[in-house]
């Protein structure tokens, strides 16, 4: 793992912090001397990852504020990585479906931008969400996964439009499938050499967080291995 070019001022939030990408960023950012504070459903102490429901507005805001007051009052980041997937057809997966993608992907990442935004603003810091390149034309199976990612990019669009002028640069990541072992459980037959290590994936994200991607807003960027 290289050391992180260019700097990351301030204490930067991970949400879905436990799940295996969260790890890897929160690793990455640690290895390059930046102060991280860790969020998921259920807390991890020795892991420096306290537990907050993020669907929950309020909760997000305590658990936001707690991490932020904890360095001072202002955060140089925050990255969205909470989030899940349904499979399922859309005649077969329900509303309930739908509605689970949206919560985990988009209503997280609503509660916890919204509650970071005051001490995002103070920092000077950035956003990166966590989109999906299978969001760019759904597949079988996908749609209400791809709706949510979806979602999740026109969410980075509006923030970086409304935050432009006031400091705060806001930008997504568009993996195409990661590997973790939940998706090596999912599909044993795939060649798990063309997806991409949660550790190259945390690179780009240290980047855009960092001030090397200080004229970067707006942007989502496709992070592929081998295709």
């Amino acid at each position: 793992m290289g050391t992180l070019t260019f700097a990351i001022p301030g204490r930067v939030v991970v949400t879905g912090a436990s799940g295996a990408l969260g790890r890897a960023v929160v690793t990455r950012l640690r290895a390059a001397g930046v102060d991280v504070a860790g969020l998921d459903v259920r807390a991890a102490p020795e892991a420096g990852v306290a537990a907050a429901d993020l669907s929950d507005a309020d909760a997000a805001a305590k658990a936001i504020s707690d991490a932020a007051n904890a360095a001072g009052g202002a955060l140089g980041g925050l990255v969205n990585v909470a989030g899940g997937f349904v499979w399922g057809h859309v005649q077969d997966a329900g509303l309930a479906a739908w509605r689970r993608m949206f919560d985990i992907n988009v209503v997280t990442a609503v509660n916890a931008s919204t509650a970071a935004l005051p001490f995002l603003q103070k920092g000077g810091g950035a956003i990166v969400n966590v989109a999906a390149a299978g969001a760019r034309r759904a597949a079988g199976g996908m749609g209400a996964y791809a709706a949510s990612k979806a979602s999740v990019s026109r969410l980075t669009e509006a923030l970086a439009e409304e935050l432009k002028d006031k400091g705060v640069r806001v930008n997504a990541v568009a993996p195409t499938t990661i590997d973790t072992p939940a998706n090596r459980a999912d599909m044993p037959d795939a060649d798990a050499s063309r997806w991409v290590a949660p550790d190259a994936l945390a690179d780009t994200i240290a980047f855009l967080l960092s001030d090397g991607a200080r004229a970067i807003t707006g942007a989502e960027v496709l992070v592929a291995a081998r295709t």
